[in-house]
This record gives structure tokens, C-alpha cells and sequence, in this order.
């Protein structure tokens, strides 16, 4: 388990490929065009849920088990366009068996906010 502390921040890049995008449309079957058809710039607008994706690859890193999580979504991504995520951990209440975690959570395209919000969960020891 790696160690956690209150305060930590904790960041992860990608750029959402168009297979990334239409692998996701079939597992999600989510499959609205502007998913699956390119806008006049040649890209595919990146599902939100695939965009928090992001977070949730920090938390595994962490070996958070969430109990709740929270997306704000407040701009489409697009294919191509490279995402920063930054999750920082805003409580660490340490236990016997389990940590308590809670973090906030900002992704950014060329830092404009894309998606905003906030998990809990704990940690095991």
C-alpha cells in the first residue's frame, strides 16, 4: 500500500485517442454521435465518464476503494487534446484496519476546467 498523507497532490496526463473513444463507446454503449462522427475539426467529443477515468486511475494508484464520487462536467474534450488531472487529497483520517480518504478532484485542457469534483473512500491496511 503506498503511503497517503493530507495535502498530497497527486497528477496524471493523457490524450484520449479516437479508439480510445470508440472502445468506449462499446463497452458504455454509449454510442450518440458526436462520439462516433468527427466535428469540422476531425475529432470525436471524448465521453465524460471515459474523461473521469482519469481520477479513478489516481485512486486506484492509491489503492482508494471509493464510496462516493463526483463529476462536474464543464467542457467537452475532444480526441487529441491532452488532459491534466489533479487530484489532491483534502483529508486522511488514519485507522487500525483503514485509512478515511477524501480528495478534490480539477481536470484541465490547456487550463480550462473539463471536469471538477470530489471522491471518498478508505484505504486498507
Amino acid at each position: 500500500m503506498p503511503a497517503i498523507a493530507e495535502g498530497e497532490v497527486v497528477t496524471y496526463e493523457r490524450t484520449f485517442t479516437e479508439s480510445d473513444v470508440r472502445e468506449f463507446a462499446d463497452l458504455s454503449e454509449d454510442r450518440q454521435p458526436r462520439h462516433l462522427e468527427h466535428d469540422e475539426d476531425g475529432r470525436l467529443m471524448v465521453h465524460g465518464l471515459l474523461t473521469a477515468t482519469m481520477p479513478t486511475k489516481i485512486g486506484g494508484d492509491l489503492e482508494v476503494l471509493a464510496s462516493h464520487m463526483e463529476f462536474d462536467f464543464r467542457r467537452p474534450v475532444y480526441t487529441g487534446q491532452e488532459v491534466h488531472c489533479r487530484v489532491e487529497l483534502t483529508d486522511v483520517a488514519a485507522g487500525e484496519e483503514r485509512d478515511e480518504v477524501a480528495a478534490d478532484i480539477e481536470c484541465t485542457v490547456e487550463g480550462e476546467t473539463v471536469l471538477s469534483g470530489a471522491f471518498e473512500g478508505v484505504v486498507l491496511h
